[in-house]
Order: structure tokens, then C-alpha cells, then sequence
């Protein structure tokens, strides 16, 4: 009864952290069943708290030693570490597993991702930074459809590349913002392709080399989602469908950059609670009635 008991509070803990967030994440999760909806919050709050680590105003030695202890617990989680020493977002991870399958080295690389912002700040070619997306975005993907279920081997690589469409997506909207807390993570012979400097970005100034250097990376985002839907079959991203909901979510944000010619220098761009909500019960009612 108390290891229930346990679990119970610990499951209430994420779902206050994912609750709190009102990310796009949070549109997807009010559509599944209670025990994957709980360990998909667990997977988010592990991914939040971690970011958290790396972003918070805090000496370089307390955010390496917050990797650090997040990297204990991740080992906590699959060595059956004592209940006492878990984490609240462990100790649901920890029951989430005995579930799911989901992998040691995907929650291991989404530590590295976050160290990854601690440690570099620039990005010199597009496969310096799509391994970045990888850690951050990817690996959480690959967590995400062990909960959501899938049945062909394709859906692993749906996985990866929606990944990196959706944090690319992520980078494009947030490009003035990063560039103002002295990150960068653009493509650096990009930005010399385009006759773009680190002042330009810094400083707003809205370029004709700006908006091709936008574009360019736009159409990655843009080539990363084509390629992620052409991994499955229809009837395999019905059972994905919360997988589906966070694309459509991220590639409408992705049109509205574009629409706005990639204004990121005023008030940030995103997608209304309104037309979140309307994305997620669309697919939902698409995937039911390709099921019924």
C-alpha cells in the first residue's frame, strides 16, 4: 500500500509540473489513457527538470553537478536503486519502465543534449546541430512512442525526425531570444553563407541575408517533417496520433514564422490555446474514424 502510495504522489507531482508548463506537450497528453498519460508527464517532467539545471542562474559547478545528479537517478531508475533515494519524476519513471521500454541511453542523451548547452553555445555545421536536436528532441521521441505504441521499425525513424523538425521549429521562433542570452544555434557557415554576423542576430537587424538564412533552415524543418510522415503508413500514425497532434501543433508555428517573414525580433510567435485544442481533437477524431 505505501509503495502505491508512493507512486501515486509521485505521478501527482508531474502531472503539477507538466499542468504548470501549458506547453504544447500538454494539448497531446489530455487525449491518452491515464497510465500512458502518466508516464509521458513523467518523461516531460524528467526532460523539464533537466533543461531546468542548465537554464537556472546558477555557478557552471551547480549546473554540472545537477547533471550529475540527474544522471545518478537516471541509474537509480534501472538499478533498482533504493525508494528513499529517488526523485519524485524518478520514482514514476522507474514504474513508467515497468511498462514501457523505454531506453537508459534516451533519457541519458537528453542529459547530454542539456550539457551540450553548457558547454557550446555555437554550432558550426548542420550536423553539429542536428546531433544537438537529436539529444533534446529525438531521444524524447523515441521515449514517447514506447508509451504510445507503434508496430513497424519505421516508427523509430519517425521518431528521430519529427524530433528534429520540432526543435528545429523550436530554434527558428526563439533565434533573437537565444541570440540575446549568447546563444547561437543557427549554423555558423550558414550565417556566412548569408553574409549574417552574431551583431545582426543580436541586434534585430532584419536582412535580406537574414531571411535566407531563416528560409534555409525553414526547409529543414519543413524536409524533416515530410520525411518523418513518410516513414509510417496511415494506419500507423493513427496509433501515434498523440505523436501526430505535437507535429501538427510545431508545423503550424512553423507556417506562421514563415507567414510573418520570420519577425522573431518583437513579440514572440506562437499558436493560441484555441487552436492547439482544435489541432488535437481533429486528430483524434480522424484516428477514431479510421479505426472504427
Amino acid at each position: 500500500m505505501a509503495a502505491l502510495s508512493a507512486v501515486r504522489s509521485a505521478a501527482a507531482y508531474c502531472r503539477k509540473l507538466t499542468q504548470r508548463s501549458q506547453s504544447n506537450f500538454y494539448y497531446a497528453f489530455l487525449f491518452l489513457p491515464r497510465v500512458r498519460r502518466e508516464a509521458l508527464e513523467a518523461v516531460y517532467a524528467f526532460c523539464r527538470l533537466v533543461d531546468d539545471v542548465v537554464d537556472e542562474e546558477a555557478p557552471r559547478e551547480a549546473k554540472l553537478a545537477g547533471l550529475a545528479e540527474w544522471r545518478r537517478q537516471v541509474g537509480l531508475v534501472f538499478d533498482n536503486g533504493a525508494a528513499a533515494d529517488l526523485h519524485p519524476v524518478s520514482a514514476k519513471l522507474k514504474d513508467a519502465i515497468s511498462s514501457f521500454a523505454i531506453r537508459r541511453e534516451d533519457l541519458e542523451a537528453v542529459i547530454d543534449g542539456c550539457q551540450m548547452d553548457l558547454d557550446q553555445h555555437r554550432y558550426e555545421t548542420w550536423e553539429d546541430l542536428r546531433l544537438y536536436c537529436y539529444r533534446v528532441a529525438s531521444a524524447v521521441g523515441l521515449m514517447c512512442i514506447e508509451i504510445f505504441g507503434y508496430s513497424t521499425p519505421q516508427a523509430r525513424q519517425y521518431a528521430i525526425d519529427l524530433g528534429i523538425a520540432l526543435q528545429l521549429t523550436n530554434i527558428l521562433r526563439d533565434v533573437a531570444e537565444d541570440a540575446g542570452r549568447g546563444r547561437i544555434y543557427l549554423p555558423m557557415e550558414d550565417l556566412r553563407d548569408a553574409g549574417v554576423t552574431e551583431a545582426d542576430l543580436v541586434g534585430g537587424n532584419k536582412t535580406p541575408g537574414f531571411l535566407r538564412l531563416m528560409r534555409k533552415n525553414a526547409a529543414r524543418a519543413r524536409a524533416h517533417y515530410l520525411r518523418a510522415r513518410a516513414q509510417v503508413s496511415a494506419s500507423e500514425r493513427k496509433k501515434l496520433v498523440i505523436a501526430e497532434i505535437m507535429g501538427d501543433i510545431y508545423f503550424a508555428l512553423l507556417e506562421r514564422l514563415e507567414a510573418a517573414q520570420f519577425d522573431v525580433f518583437g513579440d514572440k510567435i506562437s499558436i493560441g490555446r484555441r487552436q492547439k485544442m482544435a489541432i488535437a481533437i481533429r486528430n483524434v477524431a480522424l484516428s477514431k474514424l479510421s479505426l472504427s
